[in-house]
């Protein structure tokens, strides 16, 4: 079906771009009923809507021509929370009314804002930026808004959850009251409800669900994998599906690093994108993706809304998203305009129960499988060795006297193995990598389930079907050390990637810990729990070893009263010293000596004796005699010439 566009210079620009068939939620803001009207589009991410959009204010802003004129001030605001999104929108649009001869400018954070100042100062017919920047030009009198016809506010649920309301209504309140208003989001929360009722006036809502379109072309793939093994994991994934292009999304800054240092150090070409970058390092990542100098995008959320990568085949969760919409505008980067594309979610052992939730949540029903072995990349290299274009290229002379000389003297046994180790060696080596195969839940989730932490419902370990087939294993840890099942389970399972219901019985004695694992995990969890290496942050530095052949105690040993803390004494005696002493003794005398002496000596005494005697010339005196004696008396009398006869000195003498 063509696009129903009326704007002959909009239609060319679609048909250079090979833009045949729209998207439905650029059909549904094309309507005849949706003409002049304010919008509320409710779409999922990769739908289309930079376009969609980009048609709909077409008619407003160009009216029956076919051309921009020279305007003084913009006549179309659009809205973006990232500033990689409001870039985005600045291409797209730039290429979609490039045939109208439109001005496109941009202004976000992190970039020149004087370059900015002379390109609304030259006429932009459109401006695209972020909600602080366009506030902060607003202030400074250098954008006019007085002119707007249509703003249009893209990911608008994503700007509230990022702080911007306040700038949103600063902006909105500083146009012209006619104007039409294009307001995008993924979802519909209170919060945009509202901006929707106090900005637009008799909006038409449109809703396009995500069955529809969102996650069409989207495989969906729940991988499991040891807590240890996320790295390893990751480079079989890549090495298994060999992506032109993909984004592997972390939770933290760090990880970002860690693990974009540990991809490069293995040969694979990846960039980084997190919060922490300058705007001009964000630019150059995203410009060698494009380029293809780059495969790889190693990212936090600050990515996952609206940046669109050229064959984005694979996208991998390696750590699980906060919430349900975080993990589709993650999936979301893949599978975009009719392309197909994988999300695969790395699930450990001790998260599988919040990634089914967040799956359940947002109504995705993944292939549970175990993480790409390194036999299973093996057998692809020798298929796409001998699929390789390499071997389709005709022969050259100089070619078939080269292949003549080496048969000559090597055997071409000896020659195609050389070509093998030639071809493996620009590819990163497979990881070696365990399949935890936990059980599923017998008990499915079901929509809206109330989580077990809403409903303070605490989960308790289940108990291990075959105890007595179970293997013992040691930890160095015990009564002395305060062990306790309740922090001990969770650490076991988490260190040694096993479910709860994998653990047996658990006995803690003075100065060890002995547990059981089922035997059909105990060698499994025996090759993570006794491989040596440094401790991971937050978890217990502990020491495993096997138990196998022990004598284990059906009991622990009986627990003394005061062993539990160094000193022997885990609460305070009992008994005389028990509390402090009653009768005449537990507080303090009253009567006469209850309170300090009052009367004359209440106070310390003052005057001559308020400090313990000293030599009578220690100082000077004071009075008559505070100065030395001027005039006659200027210097001491000697003897025999008597004692003057004034004490003071007296002027006039």
């Amino acid at each position: 079906m063509p696009f129903p566009v009326t704007t002959p210079s909009l239609a060319r620009a679609l048909a250079a771009r090979d833009y045949n068939e729209p998207t439905p939620v650029q059909l549904a803001v094309l309507e005849e009923a949706t003409q002049a009207r304010d919008l509320l589009v409710s779409a999922q991410t990769g739908s289309g809507k930079t376009v969609a959009y980009g048609l709909a204010i077409a008619p407003t802003l160009l009216g029956d021509a076919e051309i921009f004129g020279y305007v003084s001030a913009p006549l179309a605001l659009v809205v973006a929370p990232t500033r990689e999104l409001a870039l985005q929108v600045h291409r797209e649009l730039s290429w979609l009314y490039s045939e109208a001869r439109g001005r496109i400018a941009s202004c976000v954070g992190g970039m020149d804002p004087s370059r900015e100042r002379r390109a609304l100062q030259q006429g932009a017919h459109i401006v695209v930026g972020t909600p602080g920047r366009l506030r902060d030009h607003i202030e400074r009198g250098a954008l006019n808004l007085s002119a707007i016809r249509a703003v249009v506010l893209d990911e608008a649920d994503e700007m509230l959850d990022l702080g911007f309301r306040d700038d949103l209504e600063h902006i909105l309140k500083a146009m012209p009251a006619e104007k039409r208003t294009l307001l995008f989001s993924a979802t519909l929360p209170k919060g945009i409800v509202t901006l929707a009722r106090d900005f637009q006036r008799d909006a038409l809502r449109i809703e396009v669900g995500a069955g529809e379109q969102g996650h069409a072309d989207i495989e969906h793939r729940a991988i499991r994998v040891l807590p240890h093994e996320i790295e390893h994991a990751t480079v079989n994934l890549l090495r298994y599906h060999d992506p032109a292009g993909c984004i592997i999304f972390l939770n933290t800054r760090e990880a970002v690093r860690h693990m974009q240092s540990a991809l490069m150090e293995r040969g694979f070409n990846a960039v980084a994108l997190s919060g922490e970058l300058s705007q001009n390092e964000r630019n150059h990542a995203l410009q060698s993706l494009r380029d293809g100098r780059a495969r790889i995008c190693v990212a936090t959320d600050v990515a996952a809304r609206g940046i669109d990568l050229p064959n984005l085949s694979l996208v991998i969760h390696a750590d699980l998203p906060h919430d349900s919409e975080v993990l589709k505008h993650r999936s979301g980067r893949t599978g975009r305009a009719g392309r197909k594309g994988i999300a695969a979610l790395l699930v450990p052992v001790s998260r599988r129960r919040k990634a089914e939730r967040l799956l359940v949540d947002a109504g995705l029903v993944p292939e549970w499988s175990g993480p790409p072995s390194a036999d299973d990349i093996r057998a692809l290299d020798r298929e796409r060795l001998l699929a390789d274009d390499l071997f389709k290229e005709e022969n050259t002379e100089d070619e078939l006297a080269v292949a003549r000389a080496l048969l000559e003297g090597r055997s071409a046994e000896d020659i195609a193995a050389a070509l093998v180790r030639s071809w493996r060696a620009r590819l990163p080596a497979p990881e070696e990598i365990t399949d935890p195969g936990f059980r599923q839940d017998p008990r499915p989730l079901r929509p809206n389930e109330p989580r077990r932490e809403a409903t303070g419902e605490r989960r308790e370990a289940a108990p291990m079907r075959h105890k007595g087939e179970g293997v013992w294993f040691r930890i160095d840890i015990g009564r002395r050390k305060s062990a306790d099942p309740k922090w001990l389970l969770p650490v076991i399972c988490k260190r040694g990637g096993v479910s709860r219901d994998a653990i047996g019985a658990i006995r803690i004695f003075d100065l060890e810990t002995k547990f059981q694992v089922s035997s059909d995990q105990a060698e499994a969890f025996a090759a993570a729990m006794l491989t040596p290496g440094k401790p991971r942050k937050g978890e217990a530095d502990m020491v495993f070893s096997r138990a196998d052949g022990a004598q284990v105690e059906d009991k622990p040993a009986f627990k003394k009263k005061f062993d539990n803390k160094p000193g022997g004494f885990s609460k305070p005696p009992r008994g005389d010293f028990a509390k402090p002493p009653r009768g005449d003794f537990a507080k303090p005398p009253r009567g006469e000596f209850a309170k300090p002496p009052r009367g004359e000596f209440a106070k310390p005494p003052r005057g001559d004796f308020a400090k313990g005697p000293k030599p009578d010339f220690a100082k000077a005196s004071k009075g008559d005699f505070a100065k030395p004696a001027q005039g006659d008396f200027a210097k001491p009398f000697k003897a025999g010439e008597g004692k003057p006869k004034f004490k003071k000195h007296r002027k006039g003498d």
